[in-house]
């Protein structure tokens, strides 16, 4: 678990990466970085190695840590810090801000699928939530959402509107920290076009999945249609077990 020192100093390294202040693709070594953030080195150590989990730098024995050309040229929308893996609230389009507008929010009885996926009952109720999130006005996702009403009782359309996750962590002190998705991309639907800006020939991405507590509960079943665009995941492999 990354804490909340460690987490700053990742954050500022990766805008700084991603911004291009290090000319020389090498960051200064951990007693340099200890004096910038005026933390300890086990606290830059911690960042560092975080860093390097995610493939962003590297290092080479005798010559220090070197950021990866290839995570570059090849940078996600998607930029995961913290304990929360919301997809939507992890989407970052350059310095934009990401807004919604709450397209469908209802209560409805659980499908038999939905009692499936989330473990619940026959007689149990779910929020069906339909959200489109827009970047400096450009519609890039429709998010569809299916929550247990016992678990959150007293999620209101205003508070759907901004972002669950966080209010799970304020309201109940619980996050969301392991999901199961599955990525593809199909023929874009007259509403992907409408809402996405698509052409009829332009497809669509197709993010879906569970999202666990950090307890273990299924706490939400999501379907997201992304822009093709900006369906882009970086992933990084390492062999090596030390």
């Amino acid at each position: 678990m990354v804490d909340s020192v460690s987490k700053r100093v990742v954050h500022d390294l990766k805008q700084r990466i991603l911004a291009g202040d290090f000319a020389t693709k090498r960051l200064p070594d951990e007693q340099q970085l200890s004096e910038w953030y005026q933390v300890s080195r086990s606290t830059v150590k911690r960042a560092v190695n975080r860093l390097a989990e995610q493939g962003i730098v590297f290092r080479k024995r005798g010559a220090g840590t070197f950021i990866n050309p290839f995570f570059l040229k090849n940078k996600s929308a998607f930029h995961y810090e913290g304990k929360n893996l919301g997809v939507t609230d992890s989407f970052q389009v350059g310095d934009s801000q990401p807004k919604s507008e709450l397209l469908d929010y209802q209560v409805i009885a659980a499908t038999p699928e939905l009692q499936q996926d989330l473990f619940l009952e026959s007689t149990d109720f779910v929020y069906q939530i339909k959200r489109l999130r827009l970047f400096d006005q450009r519609p890039i996702i429709i998010e569809t959402g299916y929550i247990p009403i016992k678990i959150l009782p007293a999620l209101t359309p205003t508070v759907a509107q901004h972002s669950i996750f966080n209010y799970l962590q304020e309201i109940k002190g619980q996050s969301v920290s392991r999901s199961f998705l599955s990525i593809s991309a199909e023929p874009s639907t007259r509403e992907d076009q409408q809402l996405l800006n698509l052409s009829k020939t332009e497809p669509v991405g197709v993010m879906a999945g569970i999202f666990f507590l950090d307890d273990g509960t299924p706490f939400e079943v999501s379907n997201i249609r992304l822009h093709y665009q900006y369906l882009k995941y970086n992933t990084f492999v390492n062999l090596d077990q030390d």
